[in-house]
C-alpha cells in the first residue's frame, strides 16, 4: 500500500517540498523510505499528491510532488460531537475511531461532573492521533479539535445553534434514530458521572433534543462511537 504523509503545504502545482518535522522522522526513522519510492502526500483539506522522495537524511525528507487533487472521501452527514473527554489513558482510541468514522469536529467540554479538563499538552497528542489516524484511513479532511470550552459557553453558542443538536442522556429521552436535516449534526455526549440534571434542562431550553443509546450505561467513547456510527451515512 502507498505510504501516506500529512503535509499542510502542497505546493499548489506539484514541485519540490520538505515534509515538516514530525512527518520527517516518521519517514526516516520509522518508514526507512529511500529516494525514489512512491508516496501520497494529503493536506487536511480535501487535496492529495501522488510524489516521489526525491532526498533523505537524518531529520529531513524531501519530496517531488505532481499536482495535488481534489479527492473527498468525507460522508454524506456532517456530525460534530462535543464530548466531555475519558481520562487520557482512554482518549486516544477514541480519536483514532472517530476520526475513521469521520466525525467533521470534536468540542471538549467541561461539565460540573467532569473529573479533569483535558490539558493543552493533551490536546496536542491527540492532534497528533488524529492526523496518524487520517493517515492510515485514507481520509484526506483533517477531524476538527477545538479548544475546550465551559458547558454553559457551549450550549449558548453561535456554532451550536447552527445544528440539529442532541443530547445523549440516560433519562426520559427518545432513542437515537438516523436524522433527515439539511443541518450539520451535533450530539452532546456527557462525562462519567452523568450529566447534572440542570444541564439537561439548559441543553433542552437552548433547543437540544435528549435521545438514548439504548438500555444499557455506555462508557463516554463507547456512546461516542455509537452515536456516530448510528448517525454518519
Amino acid at each position: 500500500m502507498t505510504r501516506r504523509y500529512y503535509c499542510s503545504n502542497l505546493p499548489p502545482h506539484g514541485g519540490e517540498i520538505k515534509l515538516d518535522d514530525s512527518e520527517s522522522q516518521h519517514a526516516t526513522r520509522v518508514m526507512r523510505v529511500k529516494t525514489g519510492e512512491s508516496v501520497t502526500l494529503f493536506d487536511g483539506r480535501g487535496y492529495e499528491a501522488e510524489a516521489t522522495i526525491s532526498a533523505v537524511s537524518r531529520n529531513e525528507c524531501w519530496c517531488n510532488a505532481f499536482s495535488p487533487e481534489r479527492i473527498i472521501r468525507e460522508p454524506a452527514t456532517q456530525l460534530d460531537l462535543a464530548i466531555s473527554l475519558p481520562k487520557p489513558e482512554r482518549c486516544k482510541e477514541l480519536i483514532e475511531r472517530l476520526t475513521e468514522l469521520g466525525v467533521r469536529k470534536v468540542i471538549p467540554i467541561v461539565t460540573r461532573h467532569t473529573q479533569r479538563p483535558p490539558s493543552p499538552a493533551l490536546l496536542d497528542k491527540l492532534n497528533r492521533v488524529m492526523i496518524e489516524s487520517c493517515k492510515q484511513c485514507g481520509r484526506n479532511e483533517l477531524m476538527v479539535i477545538d479548544p475546550v470550552t465551559k458547558i454553559e459557553t457551549f450550549l449558548a453558542s453561535d456554532e451550536a445553534a447552527s445544528c440539529r443538536r442532541l443530547i445523549a442522556h440516560t433519562g426520559q429521552a427518545e432513542p437515537l434514530e438516523r436524522q433527515s436535516s439539511d443541518l450539520p449534526l451535533l450530539v452532546a455526549i456527557g462525562p462519567e458521572g452523568g450529566w447534572a440534571e440542570e444541564e439537561v434542562v439548559s441543553a433542552v431550553e437552548y433547543g437540544f433534543q435528549a435521545i438514548t443509546l439504548g438500555k444499557l450505561v455506555f462508557r463516554i467513547e463507547t456512546a461516542a462511537v455509537v452515536a456516530a456510527a448510528r448517525l454518519i451515512v
